[in-house]
């Protein structure tokens, strides 16, 4: 005869098989029909992802953008520094224009020991006319004197064309004023006469 222990212990383990069977269907059955939650998980996890790639979009366009800015900012800046002194320059133009000219105005002929004073002034002028030139080329500043060279209307100013025999057609016969150029840019247009087909 099987004693009541040992019955109750077979009813357990047998209502513990019916337990666990209970919950393996009742897992079976929850996994054949997914809840409303589980099936958004999808759908926002798409969302997520576009929104990523989204922000991830415009935070790439957003450095882009601060790195050309900053690439802008440091040309304008070295711009400044070279060609800032453009309008001293311009008007130190006129100041060796002059010097030039009063050098020019003298007359070879009168440059002798016996007229030591204009002999003096003279090399003066000379002098200074010298300096200022080396002082423009240290900053950049320099002279065009085209005469012979082809015409280009970015660095020179045609102020008349004549007919020149020997001379080559959009050549320049005559420089009336000279150019400048500072760090490769015009400053002032050299002024000139053109050869022109006879």
């Amino acid at each position: 005869r099987t004693s009541p222990r040992l019955l109750c212990v077979a009813t357990q383990q047998k209502n513990g098989q019916n337990l666990e069977e209970d919950q393996s269907q009742s897992q079976n059955e929850q996994k054949v029909e997914p809840s409303s939650a589980e099936k958004r998980l999808p759908e926002e996890k798409a969302k997520l992802e576009e929104q990523l790639k989204d922000v991830t979009d415009k935070y790439k366009r957003a450095l882009a953008d601060a790195e050309n800015v900053r690439q802008r900012s440091q040309k304008l800046v070295e711009e400044a520094k070279l060609y800032g002194i453009q309008s001293f320059c311009k008007d130190l133009l006129e100041v060796a224009d002059i010097l030039e000219k009063a050098t020019e105005s003298v007359p070879k002929e009168e440059i002798k020991d016996e007229n030591p004073h204009l002999k003096s002034l003279y090399e003066g002028l000379v002098m200074t006319e010298v300096q200022i030139q080396k002082v423009f080329k240290k900053h950049g500043l320099l002279r065009l004197d085209p005469v012979g060279a082809k015409f280009d209307p970015y660095e020179h100013e045609a102020l008349f064309h004549t007919p020149m025999e020997g001379k080559e057609p959009g050549t320049i016969a005559l420089v009336s004023k000279i150019g400048y150029k500072l760090h490769g840019r015009t400053l002032r247009p050299a002024l000139v006469g053109v050869v022109k087909d006879a």
